[in-house]
């Protein structure tokens, strides 16, 4: 860890002393650095890990996961108890008394009611909006308003009028309540019904985009489009002091790329668990710095250690492991977690940065479109050069010179053994002369002529030290030109989603225990299909599987899914599972788990040398001797 340099002590300082503002702050309990920092809190528009973090804090859905047990167990958030119906269709939340707004409003039904509309409409353009079409109804609903947006679109002109759109939406509103099995009984009791049963639906309800918003507020930053008929959603509602949340904590202070400081809601029904009062997210986009942060204490937890050299930083924690191999190899044959083991261990920095084997895949997109941005044909439309270009990377070399932290070869994109009953196909090999083969199988018998091939990816983090070894394979092995495209986050993300790429770097952490949540991510029109391909056969499987109530038999449909997916098709080509690094003292710090789904709940931290809490670290149960239980 000693790789740190000057010049990065003036970033740690924005870290260690808040920049000036209009009410100074107490120094929080807590201060952690999350990943690249938060883009949105509007809960249905969310979609990446920074931000669902913060989200988990903030707002409380119906039902939470345990991720302090290997089978991340339900157990009760906003809703106290539940009902399922026999035929596994509709399920029944009691909403809990207690629950409150920050303000100290009830929650009730028509709170969840009114958010996963929002998630619904295709006004909001959520990522996650196929997640909420599990519920009866929603798909024809959302087809509906597609279809009357259009037919208003095409409206001349002085017939939209913002009268016109207003009775549009009340109409909207009055679908909604007829088509979408979603129900308000009374403020304490929503009624859910479904297409098919889903034996993950539990799990669905527990992840963060499935949380309530507080309608009197929120609305007040929704209005209706004169010109299109759309809902027009604005963000200023989710900036304190406005925002209004249901969660363990609220926020009192966002100063977007430099600062959050929350603390404890003091309306939150089980806020007598809370171990601390505040949390301080400073943004430190350098990885450098965020681990400078650490060393220095002015941060408590780096939530992903992205340095170039964080290989070697976890070669000395390795190194530290082999100078007490006895003793560590005794506490793991006794089945304690590794931060449980870490505790045990004498005190040592080295110790300090943590490997959790991570419920994700790292992998690259092929742009399956027609046609490129430019308008000219695209070559990987055709399945056959992307399964050309898959089989043309040495990803044993990227894993073993590039990332050096010990990151499973990805053949799959579902990582293989993460959930139970769950049988991965194969994938396809590294294989050079086979790649050349499809090439010219697929007409590009001179590779010279292939159009030069861009590969998009986003700075840090050594994305750019991945692209540069893939464009080095597909020129030594394919024979085509490449050029490297890195660029700002913000403009990265903006060209996956529009498609305006020909190969990009990307990625997924699956949002549930369940096949489904990397792979409906393929599914036509799905929001987080950034690779715009559609098989109607992919689909098909899909579809096939959410009616098939025989769970062997429904793994078996969901295998041979992602066997086109991984084999044939090949939108996208994985490269590895990802490992995650955290920075924290496991000694001092409690509440962060080292379950591979990545779920890290900040309500749950503990200081374990203040004088708050009940100091006694939280560990995961016992592993047996099997494996996970």
């Amino acid at each position: 860890m000693g790789k740190l340099i000057a010049p990065f002590i003036g970033l740690v300082l924005l870290v260690a002393v808040s920049v000036v503002s209009d009410r100074p702050l107490p120094p929080a309990d807590f201060t952690f650095i999350n990943g690249t920092g938060v883009t949105t809190l509007d809960p249905q528009r969310m979609s990446w890990m920074p931000d669902l973090r913060i989200c988990r804090a903030l707002f409380e859905p119906l039902v939470r996961n345990d991720v302090f047990t290997w089978g991340y167990e339900i157990m009760p958030g906003v809703a106290e108890r539940w009902e399922v119906s026999n035929d596994g269709l509709e399920y029944r939340f009691y909403l809990r008394e207690d629950a409150k707004w920050s303000n100290g409003a009830p929650v009730v039904a028509s709170d969840f009611v009114y958010a996963w509309r929002r998630a619904l409409l295709p006004d909001t353009a959520a990522d996650y909006t196929s997640l909420f079409q599990l519920i009866a109804g929603s798909v024809e609903f959302y087809q509906w308003r597609e279809a009357a947006l259009s037919e208003y679109a095409e409206r001349p002109s002085e017939q939209r009028t913002a009268e016109a759109a207003s009775a549009l939406w009340e109409q909207t509103l009055s679908k909604f309540d007829e088509m979408v099995m979603v129900h308000a009984v009374d403020d304490h009791t929503l009624v859910v019904r479904l297409y098919e049963p889903t034996p993950y639906f539990l799990d669905l309800a527990a992840f963060a985009t499935f949380v309530p918003v507080y309608p009197p507020l929120v609305s007040q930053y929704e209005h209706v489009d004169a010109a299109t008929g759309m809902l027009k959603i604005e963000p200023g509602w989710t900036k304190p002091p406005l925002i209004i949340s249901n969660g363990p904590f609220v926020l009192e202070r966002w100063r977007f790329k430099r600062d959050m400081y929350l603390v404890k809601n003091p309306h939150y029904w089980d806020r007598d668990s809370i171990a601390i009062d505040s949390i301080y997210s400073p943004s430190v986009a350098d990885p450098n710095a965020q681990v400078l942060a650490f060393e220095t204490g002015s941060a408590d937890f780096v939530t992903d250690v992205a340095v170039t050299y964080r290989a070697e930083m976890w070669r000395e924690k390795e190194a530290f492991y082999e100078e007490h191999r006895a003793e560590y190899e005794r506490l793991k044959a006794m089945g304690l977690d590794q931060f449980e083991i870490d505790r045990h261990l004498p005190p040592d920095p080295r110790k300090k940065i943590h490997a959790i084997p991570a419920f994700a895949t790292y992998w690259y997109n092929f742009n399956c479109l027609p046609k490129l941005p430019d308008g000219r044909d695209n070559p990987f439309h055709d399945p056959q050069v992307r399964r050309a270009f898959a089989m043309a990377i040495d990803k044993e070399a990227i894993v073993r010179d590039i990332k050096r932290t010990g990151e499973p070869v990805a053949s799959t994109i579902i990582p293989p053994g993460s959930v139970g009953g769950y049988v991965s196909p194969k994938g396809l090999p590294y294989d050079p002369e086979r790649a050349r083969a499809e090439l010219a199988a697929a007409g590009w018998t001179n590779p010279a002529q292939f159009p030069t091939v861009e590969l998009l990816f986003n700075k840090d983090s050594g994305h750019d030290l991945i692209a540069q070894a893939i464009a080095r394979n597909w020129q030594e092995n394919l024979g085509v030109k490449t050029r490297l495209a890195q660029k700002e986050l913000k403009v990265y993300k903006d060209d996956l989603k529009k498609a305006n790429y020909m190969t990009s770097r990307a990625g997924w952490y699956g949002d549930y225990g369940d096949p489904t949540t990397f792979l409906e991510i393929n599914r036509t029109g799905d929001g987080n299909n950034d690779r715009k391909y559609s098989s109607a056969r992919f689909d098909g499987l899909l579809d096939q599987a959410k009616s098939e109530l025989d769970p062997a038999r429904r793994m078996a449909i969901l295998s041979e899914a992602e066997r086109i997916l991984v084999e044939e098709d090949v939108p996208l080509v994985p490269l590895y599972h990802y490992v995650t690094l955290y920075l924290f003292d496991a000694d001092r710090i409690s509440g962060i788990n080292p379950h591979p789904r990545a779920t890290q709940n900040l309500f749950l931290i503990d200081v374990l040398d203040d004088d708050k809490g009940p100091n006694v670290p939280r560990t995961m149960p016992v592993m047996p001797a099997g494996g996970k239980g």
